[in-house]
């Protein structure tokens, strides 16, 4: 049983779309974000960068203590080994799809944070944030787009924990001011990716606000 941290952003819905796609059992603990939950003592024990998804693995491979994470690429990829599911073992696919899931963590999440907060949620507009972070944001699009291009997924022929990490971000593509009709390759890869039944539960559980 993994015990799961969430709130439904695109972090947390990383790790529900994982839960739901190997049906590995899982239990939802939800964080209220906005109100703060995130700094309690007992979530710091858990996450003490105080955000979510973070989780508790009751039943870990070395037979211990109950082990927590945090970092949703960790968790992906923590995950991914226990279950021997959405990565490849084949060493070059495995390389592929960790600069990947690295490449999400490291620019295309935190960058696109960035866009949201300043279109959005800034106190007053700061022009020189918004161009910045809406440049970067085209960029990226276009860096997944050739990657893209000629393949299903983003590491290959096979979903990957790269996919996973990718596209709760790209489910916001209109807050970030992207038309995906100039990315074909997005488009296509969305849409295959938001029509998979694991994806569309995972989604259903923000719906339903566990």
């Amino acid at each position: 049983m993994i015990d799961l941290y969430y709130a439904p952003t695109p972090n947390g819905h990383k790790i529900t779309i994982f839960l739901e796609e190997t049906g590995l059992p899982y239990q939802i603990h939800p964080i209220n974000i906005s109100a703060n939950e995130q700094f309690t003592p007992a979530f710091l024990a858990i996450s003490p960068n105080n955000k979510i998804p973070a989780i508790v693995d009751r039943q870990p491979a070395d037979g211990g203590a109950p082990l927590s994470l945090f970092e949703s690429g960790a968790i992906l990829l923590y995950l991914a080994d226990k279950t021997g599911q959405l990565i490849s073992r084949d060493f070059r696919e495995r390389q592929a799809t960790l600069q990947w899931l690295f490449w999400q963590m490291a620019g295309f999440g935190p960058m696109l944070g960035q866009n949201h907060h300043f279109s959005h949620f800034a106190p007053k507009p700061v022009p020189y944030a918004i161009e910045r972070y809406q440049l970067e944001t085209v960029r990226l699009y276009g860096v997944l787009d050739r990657q893209l291009a000629g393949r299903e997924y983003i590491a290959g022929d096979r979903l990957s924990i790269a996919d996973i990490a990718t596209y709760p971000w790209v489910v916001s593509h209109e807050r970030q001011h992207i038309d995906l009709a100039v990315y074909p390759a997005v488009r296509r890869w969305f849409d295959k990716i938001k029509s998979r039944p694991a994806v569309e539960r995972a989604y259903q559980l923000a719906v339903k606000k566990p």
